[in-house]
């Protein structure tokens, strides 16, 4: 018999000024069950998820919570006020009388010291703060908005790790398709003010979501043809009894009714990049080039060839040096030594991840104009500003909205309107993929894949990367940067792990404890609890099955003919030897740190 579900939200609906945002949602969350919440920007997910949390009270529906449940919740934008330090905020989430052992630990795992001002924290170390504060109680239920925002790399496949181990039952938002597939077992779909459930994780969900539109569509032409049909009866059927025709007309009248009520998709994004003149064959040149800050150095003797049609990408941990590196390969930054040579003919435009185009006084229309007029030249076609920016779903009234009061999203696809109406033959984009929904993704995959100019890409995003580059310069650390033949996947095969944190903090030791609060260090041995126990005991047995998993699968792949035989196979065991070294990486890393913790 199944367990009775830990949180349950039954027929709940939600009205904002006056138009319904959520009209009919359900969620039941089973003891350790790993749940996705997916739908477009806007539809109203996190709201949904506040619900789920108890921080909305709904307009009507119903919240149950099993007595003695633990609940969890990230938010979007935590409230750090009145907090001294990182370590105080976290430990703040503890139940009384918890160890604070745990929370130290998440801290230092998420590379920070517990030491740092709440209040001069950038994006990512807050949110990696605010993750340490949800996880810390190990509670029966997680509520997690955007985990993976604005973490890099190393953060996210830690996080990943975390939670595939964690006895909690997960609901996540995230527009991470890497991240949604390899932790999710059920999907929720916050579509139109309405949920839908599938029991397959999101791997599944796109196909299904696409069959469910079709299926609509053809209802809908049904519905069509059958008032089609209804009017040409009113207008040349032969005149029958009064009483039957009004009857016949009220069905009519319905049937329209019904057409009118039907609440279409929201509108998807409309993306070109304006074009401009090629480039010459050569776009850019490293020769040997280094640059350090004092002792740090950010780059080594790199040398690089960037040709017209490349589509590279960067990646590396916060902190590598990506953005120091695409000013050095832009000309912007003078290398210590080495030389830079550009192409003839370019036409760069930069999508800048400190996003400092967006003057917080500036209205939508001005980054689009230049505070010059009411249009925008795209593609040598001058444009209405309005209509360029319903191609984002913008709608007229945000025109004059000031900039400050925009969502990350909205400040993400109007950063990405303002290059694409720039004509450049060169794009260099720097997180791009940051707060957009994962039909916009798409469709910036797709703009991607039909641009003819050359790209240069920062992400996180392990599948865009995937999907967009043709090969990945990756951080090694020390300053030494090497290039990889195809996207992130292939580089895993490639290098055998993935991207390294640029400092890793010691677990075998205790962080340093404030002087203010002597009474948070551990004494003694710290001890594991039962689940680590038993995850110690079964790791061993664990990694040497994925061992074994990874030898066959070199096996298959040492077959010189296979991709030529069978490219559909050849693509499969290169995507399971991937994911089985990342999995032996990460289990060996548990299992030593499991270790070192037994040990004290």
């Amino acid at each position: 018999m199944a367990a009775p579900p830990l949180l349950t939200l039954q027929d709940v609906a939600l009205t904002f000024g006056g138009t319904p945002l959520i009209t009919r949602a359900e969620i039941a969350i089973a003891p350790g069950e790993r749940t996705c919440l997916v739908g477009r920007n806007g539809s109203g997910k996190s709201t949904l998820m506040k619900i789920a949390a108890g921080l909305v009270e709904p307009d009507k529906g119903r919240r149950f919570v099993q007595p003695g449940t633990t609940i969890r919740y990230l938010a979007q934008e935590p409230d750090f006020s009145g907090f001294t330090t990182t370590l105080d905020f976290v430990e703040a989430g503890l139940p009384p009388g918890e160890s604070t052992y745990r929370a130290r630990y998440l801290l230092e795992s998420l590379g920070l010291t517990g030491e740092e001002d709440p209040q001069k924290l950038s994006g990512g170390e807050g949110r990696r703060t605010a993750l340490a504060q949800a996880l810390a109680p190990e509670p029966d239920v997680l509520l997690l908005d955007e985990p993976t925002n604005h973490l890099d790399l190393p953060a996210i496949e830690w996080l990943e790790s975390e939670l595939r181990n964690t006895r909690a039952a997960l609901v996540l938002i995230s527009h991470d398709r890497r991240f949604l597939s390899a932790l999710s077992r059920a999907t929720i779909w916050l579509d139109r003010g309405e949920t839908r459930r599938i029991d397959q994780g999101f791997s599944g969900f796109e196909a299904w979501r696409d069959a469910f539109f079709e299926e609509e569509e053809r209802d809908q032409h049904k519905l069509d043809r059958k008032i089609a049909a209804e009017e040409h009866w009113l207008r040349y059927g032969v005149t029958a009894r009064r009483k039957r025709n009004v009857r016949r007309l009220g069905n009519l009248h319905e049937l329209r009714q019904n057409r009118r009520e039907v609440r279409r998709p929201v509108g998807s994004v409309s993306m070109q990049a304006s074009d401009a003149e090629s480039s010459g064959s050569l776009v850019v040149e490293a020769r040997d080039i280094a640059k350090a800050y004092g002792e740090r150095k950010i780059v080594e003797g790199l040398s690089l060839r960037v040709m017209r049609g490349d589509r590279l990408g960067i990646v590396g941990a916060n902190g590598a040096g990506k953005s120091t590196l695409i000013n050095l390969l832009m000309g912007r930054l003078e290398p210590d030594s080495g030389q830079v040579v550009l192409g003839t003919n370019l036409m760069p435009v930069v999508l800048d991840q400190a996003r400092a185009v967006l003057v917080p006084g500036m209205t939508v229309t001005d980054v689009l104009t230049g505070g010059r007029g009411d249009s925008v030249t795209v593609n040598g076609q001058s444009r209405h500003v309005i209509g360029y920016l319903k191609d984002f779903l913008f709608t007229p009234e945000q025109a004059r909205t000031p900039v400050s009061v925009l969502s990350g999203g909205e400040r993400n696809r109007l950063l990405i309107a303002r290059a694409l109406a720039q004509p450049a033959n060169l794009l260099v984009l720097d997180e791009p993929t940051n707060d957009l929904d994962l039909e916009t993704l798409d469709l910036l995959q797709e703009m991607l894949g039909d641009y003819q100019g050359t790209l240069i890409l920062v992400s996180h995003d392990r599948d865009f990367l995937d999907r967009v580059v043709g090969s990945v310069l990756v951080s090694e650390g020390a300053g030494r940067w090497v290039e990889y033949a195809g996207g992130y996947s292939d580089m895993l095969i490639q290098r055998g792990q993935g991207v390294e944190a640029r400092t890793v903090a010691p677990k075998a030791k205790e962080p340093k404890v404030r002087a203010a609060a002597p009474a948070a260090a551990p004494s003694g041995k710290p001890k594991l609890g039962f689940n680590e126990q038993h995850e110690l005991k079964t790791l061993p047995a664990k990694m040497q099955k994925l061992e074994a998993a990874i030898g066959q699968l070199k096996t298959i792949l040492a077959d010189p003919d296979l991709y030529a035989r069978d490219p559909a196979r050849f693509d499969k065991a290169s995507t399971m030897l991937a994911q089985a070294q990342t999995e032996l990486s990460q289990a060996e890393d548990r299992w030593l740190e499991l270790e070192m913790l037994q040990a004290g």
